[in-house]
């Protein structure tokens, strides 16, 4: 009896030492189960850090429109031939009417001519005779037709056209003109048939 006695003293002390590590190792934190200490390890090994944001810029579309003067000038042509719309040239008014005058020209963006020994140029002299656009012969323009002539009169009736000068003619001035012109259709005849015709009602 005295045995069992101190053995069961023995297994009590040894039940108060084993709850004491037991709460000592729960309250150090050794014992919990709680995951809330390792999340911010967890975000920390997933957080990429700051990101970079990058603004992609579309290059500039490169212009491939023709300029609207090219429909008018021939490729590799004599440069003397080429039409006013495509040469640019260092022209003056100090010339005498009705004379040879020459101006230094150069061509347009995009057009190519040769001068007579078949080199390509970029800048010529032109030779041309010295007098204003609106000044021109009757064949080196074409004019509007007027669409409001009034029945044949006489003294005949005029009408303001506009004219523009020939592609191939070189001129001074402003190649666009206003000019007066005698209305020569009326009700679908020539003046001079239209004038016949009425004389022929009187007769």
């Amino acid at each position: 009896m005295a045995a069992a006695g101190v053995l069961l003293r023995a297994l009590r002390r040894l039940c108060r030492v084993l709850l004491f590590l037991s709460q000592f190792y729960i309250l150090s934190g050794g014992g919990s189960f709680s995951v809330e200490p390792s999340q911010p390890l967890a975000q920390s090994d997933k957080d990429p850090g700051p990101t970079r944001t990058f603004t992609v810029v579309p290059r500039a579309a490169e212009s491939t429109d023709i300029p609207p003067y090219m429909m008018k000038c021939p490729s590799n042509g004599l440069c003397s031939r080429l039409p006013a719309d495509c040469i640019e040239c260092k022209t003056n008014f100090s010339c005498v009417y009705g004379k040879p005058v020459t101006f230094d020209c150069t061509v347009k963006p995009s057009v190519t001519c040769v001068d007579q020994d078949f080199k390509s140029r970029k800048s010529f002299v032109l030779n041309m005779t010295c007098r204003f656009c609106w000044q021109l012969p009757e064949t080196d323009y074409e004019c509007s037709s007027s669409t409001s002539c009034m029945a044949v009169s006489c003294p005949r009736q005029r009408y303001t056209a506009n004219c523009t000068v020939r592609d191939h003619v070189h001129c001074l001035g402003n190649r666009t003109f206003p000019k007066m012109l005698y209305c020569n259709w009326t009700g679908g005849y020539k003046w001079s048939t239209a004038l016949a015709l009425r004389e022929d009602e009187y007769f």
